[in-house]
């Protein structure tokens, strides 16, 4: 049982990751497929509702779960200040790299756009829901 637990924390820790490298990246994945945008939408509002309104993660739930379980520290503060914060960017520069991740996807998106009316002019959809790629 202790090794179906660890293993659900190792999980989510993974797919955090993977949720994080689609918030930033995601919205270019819309320019090889379109539909991938309204994905991409989701995805970052969530993300946003996280960091701005402090909506609850249930990918952190499940892992501070985990961790409780197996004797382990739990997140005090979440995914972000627990694995990133500090190795990636120094903690006093949380803010800057929050304007940067908000910029990347930014010109995600206007380059979406920018496909978007490209794929229009030429007569396809540009952001279908249904059908076509």
């Amino acid at each position: 049982m202790t090794s179906l637990v660890l293993a659900a924390g190792y999980a989510a820790a993974a797919l955090h990751f993977v949720f994080f490298a689609c918030v930033v990246l995601g919205g270019f994945a819309a320019w090889w497929r379109p539909r991938l945008f309204w994905v991409h939408l989701g995805v970052a509002a969530y993300a946003l509702g996280i960091v701005i309104v402090d909506w609850p993660c249930f990918l952190t739930e499940i892992e501070n779960w985990s961790r409780a379980a197996t004797g382990r520290a739990v997140m005090e503060s979440g995914f972000i200040d627990f694995y990133l914060t500090g190795t990636l960017y120094p903690r006093e520069h949380l803010m800057t790299s929050r304007v940067v991740i908000a910029a990347v996807v930014a010109c995600s998106w206007a380059g979406a756009w920018w496909l978007a009316r490209r794929r229009a002019a030429r007569g396809r959809e540009p952001f279908a829901v249904g059908g076509g790629g």
